[in-house]
């Protein structure tokens, strides 16, 4: 059995915001979050599936208080514009949820490799930018969606970031995961104020992991997916381990929360990554991250 949907609590007054609220873990996530009541933002970057996942949730859930807010996480403009909004009303719960995942290398519109500027130095920016809205409210959340494949990566590569040197985009995103973990982790201990805690969906079967399948155009990837459709936990179980980071009262900041049986199952306390909670390399990044978006934590 364990921890379900059912055990989150009336969320009433609360105000959520979701980034990649449009599809997979992230519309998940949201609807859940309405249907307890929170006031949910739905932060995507397009505008016709956000708009599409705003009139599913609102169908499903016909006294949410849902809203759509457009931002891109792979430009830095786009994230102050969000975050100039969104930052005049008190915030409860950020959930750094949207992302790419293991694409060819390109980059964002600030240069960064992509999938670093999008999951991680995205989401860095964004939680700074945000920081006063959510200091504003007692108890405040900040969860941030990592991956099992934060283990494809030992540790990060301060001297080739961005991939210039040499690319491999399973390594990447394994790297971009593992930013996530050590974000999430850093943030707790610079903010004690604002608990930030980590989650991830085990092996879910999302639009992402989909996608990722097809962008490959390799006959493995290809049966990895057909064979994960069979395997894979749910979107909606995928999404239990941010829900509950996000919502049980019990759960406390630094921890990082994911499937029972790694890849499935229902949501607990995780140890994933053996770095998760090195210092110094999480150190190391926080200070890369300021450098590279400009973005100062007070």
């Amino acid at each position: 059995m364990g921890w379900s949907a059912a055990d989150i609590p009336d969320l009433g007054g609360k105000r959520v915001i979701v980034t990649g609220a449009n599809s997979g873990i992230g519309l998940k996530t949201a609807l859940e979050l309405a249907r307890h009541g929170a006031d949910t933002v739905l932060a995507c970057r397009s505008r016709e599936r956000g708009e599409a996942a705003l009139r599913l949730i609102s169908d499903a859930v016909p006294a949410a208080k849902v809203s759509l807010a457009l931002v891109d996480l792979a430009d830095l403009s786009s994230i102050r514009a969000f975050a100039d909004e969104q930052v005049k009303t008190p915030l409860d719960v950020l959930i750094n949820n949207g992302g790419v995942m293991a694409i060819p290398r390109a980059v964002t519109a600030d240069g960064f490799e992509r999938q670093f500027g999008t999951n991680h130095l995205g989401h860095f920016a964004l939680t700074g930018l945000l920081l006063p809205a959510l200091l504003e409210r007692e108890g405040a959340r900040v969860v941030t969606v990592t991956s099992l494949m934060s283990n494809a990566a030992r540790t990060l590569d301060f001297a080739d970031l961005q991939g210039e040197r040499k690319y491999s985009k399973w390594l990447a995103y394994g790297r971009a995961k593992l930013a996530n973990l050590l974000f999430a982790k850093e943030l707790d201990r610079r903010v004690p104020s604002v608990a930030s805690l980590a989650a991830h969906p085990g092996y879910a079967n999302t639009e992402l992991t989909a996608n990722s399948a097809k962008t490959s155009g390799s006959r493995i990837a290809a049966l990895t997916y057909t064979a994960g459709r069979i395997l894979a936990q749910s979107g909606a179980a995928g999404a239990l381990p941010t829900l509950r980071a996000a919502t049980d009262p019990t759960a406390q900041g630094g921890e990082c929360y994911g499937p029972r049986l790694l890849a499935r199952g229902a949501p607990v306390r995780t140890s994933l990554h053996p770095r998760a909670d090195d210092p110094t390399l999480a150190t190391t990044l926080w200070t890369a991250s300021e450098n590279l978006t400009n973005i100062h934590y007070p």
